[in-house]
């Protein structure tokens, strides 16, 4: 039985990678080949060209989406579990020592100018 599931399951998976590839390589290239060359006077570029930009920009910004959520938003969850569990004098030691490290945070103050 599921081995019947995963036959449908596995070439549907496919196919919409593959369309989901197309679809974001048209449109990188379109809304390249529309803006860039007007606006700064760069070249065309291929379907291609746009294709290898979009895997670009997904390994660059979007990381490859492994794992299950952004390691920062794990990392700021654990961080907030633990903070919970501190008491205040456990807080203002962190504190302390954070700002040993990182020095701490002074608003810039504002000049008048007259």
């Amino acid at each position: 039985m599921r081995r019947k599931k995963l036959i449908f399951i596995i070439p549907a998976a496919i196919a919409g990678c593959v369309l989901f590839a197309w679809i974001g390589g048209e449109v990188v290239m379109r809304l390249w080949n529309c803006l860039l060359p007007t606006l700064f006077g760069l070249r065309l570029i291929t379907f291609w060209q746009a294709l290898g930009l979009l895997a670009l920009c997904r390994i660059l910004f979007g990381g490859l989406g492994l794992g299950g959520g952004s390691r920062r938003s794990r990392f700021r969850r654990r961080m907030a579990e633990r903070w919970e569990q501190m008491t205040p004098e456990e807080r203002e030691k962190f504190r302390q020592s954070f700002r040993g490290r990182c020095g701490s945070f002074e608003p810039p103050e504002v000049k008048p100018t007259a």
